[in-house]
C-alpha cells in the first residue's frame, strides 16, 4: 500500500505535465494560425489597394481625379499618361489611378494596374452616351470580362449630370445592357474565329442563353450619377470609403 501511495503522486504529476505541454502546443499552433491569417489578409490588402478611373476620352475621368485629389476642376485636360495620387479618408488610404481614355493607350495602361485594383470606376459621359454607346459598351465589356477583375466591385459613374441633355443612371443602365448583349455576341464569334494575342484571360459575361443583365455578373456592379464640374462626387467618395 505504501508503494502504491508513493507512485500515485508521480503519475498525477506526469499527467498534469503532459496536459500542460499539450495546452502549450495547442496555444502555439492556434497563435501561428491566427498570425498566418492576419499576414495573408494584410498581404491581400496591400496587394490590391488601387481604385482605377477608366472610360472613354472626354468622359471626365481626369476632372473627377482633380476634384478628389486637389479640390479643383480643370478647364481642359486630356490625359496621355496615368495620373496617380494617394486618396485618404481619415486614417485609411488607397491609391487613385486615372487611366488615359484614348484607345491607343487605354488597354495597355489598364493592364498595368488591373491586378492591383481594389475597385474600378468606369466613367460615362451622360450627355454623349447614346452616340458613343457601341464604344462605351465595347470598352466596358473588355474590363468586365477580364479574369483579373472578377473580384473587383465595379462602379459605373454617370458623369456630367449638370448638363440638360444628360441621361439618368437607370436609362444608361438599360441602353448599356442592350448594347452589351450585342457586343457579347460579337466578341464570342471573334474568339471562335481567331486567337487573340493578349495577356488577358476572359470569361463569358452573364448567363448562357439569356439576354445580358448586370445582375447576372460575378462582380458587384453599381450605377451612380455625378457631376465633376459641380463637385457632386459624394456617391463616389462614399463608395471608395466603404472599401478602404
Amino acid at each position: 500500500m505504501d508503494k502504491l501511495s508513493e507512485s500515485a503522486p508521480e503519475n498525477t504529476t506526469s499527467t498534469v505535465s503532459e496536459m500542460s505541454m499539450t495546452s502549450i502546443v495547442l496555444a502555439a499552433l492556434l497563435g501561428f494560425i491566427v498570425m498566418a491569417i492576419i499576414l495573408l489578409l494584410r498581404r491581400r490588402s496591400l496587394g490590391r489597394r488601387d481604385f482605377l478611373l477608366t472610360g472613354l476620352s472626354e468622359s471626365g475621368k481626369t476632372a473627377i481625379f482633380m476634384q478628389l485629389m486637389h479640390k479643383k476642376f480643370p478647364s481642359t485636360f486630356i490625359s496621355i499618361t496615368e495620373n496617380v495620387g494617394e486618396y485618404c479618408s481619415g486614417r485609411l488610404s488607397g491609391r487613385l489611378v486615372d487611366i488615359p481614355g484614348h484607345y491607343r493607350v487605354r488597354d495597355k495602361s489598364f493592364n498595368q494596374y488591373k491586378r492591383t485594383a481594389k475597385g474600378i470606376i468606369f466613367v460615362v459621359d451622360s450627355a454623349t452616351v447614346q452616340k458613343e454607346i457601341r464604344d462605351v459598351a465595347d470598352a466596358l465589356h473588355g474590363i468586365l470580362a477580364d479574369a483579373a477583375t472578377q473580384s473587383c466591385p465595379i462602379l459605373i459613374l454617370c458623369n456630367k449630370q449638370d448638363l440638360s441633355t444628360t441621361k439618368g443612371a437607370q436609362v444608361i443602365k438599360s441602353i448599356l445592357e442592350k448594347e452589351m448583349n450585342i457586343v457579347r455576341i460579337t466578341r464570342s464569334r471573334k474568339l471562335e474565329s481567331v486567337i487573340e494575342e493578349s495577356d488577358s484571360k476572359t470569361v463569358f459575361l452573364g448567363k448562357e442563353g439569356k439576354d445580358f443583365e448586370f445582375s447576372h455578373l460575378h462582380q458587384n456592379v453599381q450605377f451612380y450619377e455625378c457631376s465633376a464640374k459641380e463637385n457632386q462626387l459624394s456617391n463616389l467618395s462614399d463608395w471608395i470609403d466603404r472599401m478602404l
